[in-house]
């Protein structure tokens, strides 16, 4: 049995890792299959949050404000995870892993991991509940479980990674879905929004009266442009 990893979960503006930010992180480090340290760090996203996420996390966006935005974190959260060759761990890890590989290499960092996914195990051992989501199994097997907030879910997914272990890791078809793999997610860094760029959007916010929906600082290029066009697309030139 893996019994030394680490678990990692995000809480994000949406669910594009192109188009949407992090605001929050969590993981456990476990050693010797307890958990031996924590991370925890709200984000600023540099946008508002929509109502959805607000419900859906209890995250509002006071909670934010004030908080360090992700160029100020994600070097530290790396110096968490380590450079050992340790696999990390996630329920639907590609989505946590592609935001924050996206926010290690527009940052000039690196983030090559192995994991493991608990859904992926749930999928094909449990086919007979109605639903492989973390809530539904953390109450299917009496885990608790303060869902969609970074480090519970993080914790959470640590207790369903043992509790499968023990069910189903002897089974002599599961050695593949218990043995981490290399996790595949190609990111292009995405650099800052140019000078031009960001005076170009506070002239269309300026000429059509508008309180900016980001923080156009912390724009990246892409994100500038889009943001630009989208203006323009709704009021014209």
């Amino acid at each position: 049995m893996i019994q030394n990893y680490i678990v990692i979960d995000v809480e994000t503006t949406g669910l594009d890792p192109k188009k949407d930010k992090i605001i929050e992180i969590g993981a456990v480090k476990v050693k010797d299959g307890v958990v031996d340290k924590t991370y925890s760090k709200l984000i600023n996203p540099g946008r508002k949050l929509s109502l959805q996420i607000i419900q859906l996390t209890g995250i509002s966006n006071e909670d934010l404000i004030q908080k360090p935005d992700i160029s100020n974190v994600i070097a530290e959260f790396l110096d968490f995870i380590g450079i050992d060759d340790i696999p990390i761990i996630g329920h639907s890890l590609m989505f946590d892993y592609a935001f924050l590989k996206r926010a290690a290499v527009n940052h000039k960092l690196s983030f090559e991991k192995s994991g493991i996914d608990t859904l992926k195990i749930a999928r094909k051992y449990l086919k007979g509940l109605e639903s492989r989501n973390l809530n539904y199994l953390c109450s299917y097997f009496g885990i608790a479980h303060e869902a969609h907030r970074a480090l519970a879910d993080a914790y959470a997914t640590h207790e369903l990674f043992q509790k499968l272990q023990t069910l189903f890791n002897n089974l002599e078809e599961s050695d593949k879905d218990f043995k981490p793999r290399p996790l595949n997610y190609q990111v292009k860094k995405e650099g800052p929004a140019s000078k031009r760029q960001k005076e170009r959007i506070r002239q269309l916010l300026e000429q059509h009266n508008l309180i900016p929906e980001y923080d156009i600082d912390l724009l990246t290029k892409n994100e500038a442009s889009r943001y630009a066009d989208q203006i323009l697309a709704t009021y014209g030139r």
